[in-house]
């Protein structure tokens, strides 16, 4: 009997090329594509894309912004704008993404964080839902390459 072969943990193996996936490509994923492009290591590639990209949103920017990080010049993509089959990890940041992802080959790790989506936060409370989902991704992403 053939065994699957399974991707290595990140601690042995961070990823190299990450892509990061999200329905819209408007906001968790372009605040992770902005921070895994800050924290990575020199040489790692990172990039989002939506399943139905729109635009990026105004408080994406802002809250990075906040944190010392512009992502202003970041575009909302869908997945035939990025190189998705060259990554070795694909980190899905909401359901409907998990569900819509493309087939991957053999090897390529498959994480998904499923954070709620800051723009569906009642206007009162949206910067403040944006501010968090910086900083849990913030944690998220930067756990993808400990620090030794």
């Amino acid at each position: 009997m053939t065994e699957t072969p399974h991707p290595p943990a990140f601690i042995t193996a961070p990823p190299l090329r990450v892509l990061f996936l999200c329905t819209h490509n408007s906001a968790r994923s372009q605040i992770a594509e902005g921070l895994a492009r800050a924290l990575a290591p020199a040489g790692v590639e990172a990039w989002s894309a939506g399943t139905s990209p729109g635009t990026v949103h105004a408080l994406a920017i802002e809250v990075m912004r906040e944190a010392g990080l512009d992502i202003g010049s970041q575009r909302s993509k869908g997945l035939d704008d990025v190189p998705w089959s060259e990554a070795d990890t694909v980190v899905t940041l909401c359901g409907e993404a998990e569900q819509h992802c493309p087939v991957l080959k053999a090897g390529v790790r498959r994480v998904h964080w499923p954070l709620p989506d800051p723009a569906a936060a009642p206007k009162s409370e949206r910067l403040a839902a944006f501010r968090a989902a910086r900083d849990e991704i913030r944690w998220r992403v930067a756990s993808l390459w400990p620090r030794g």
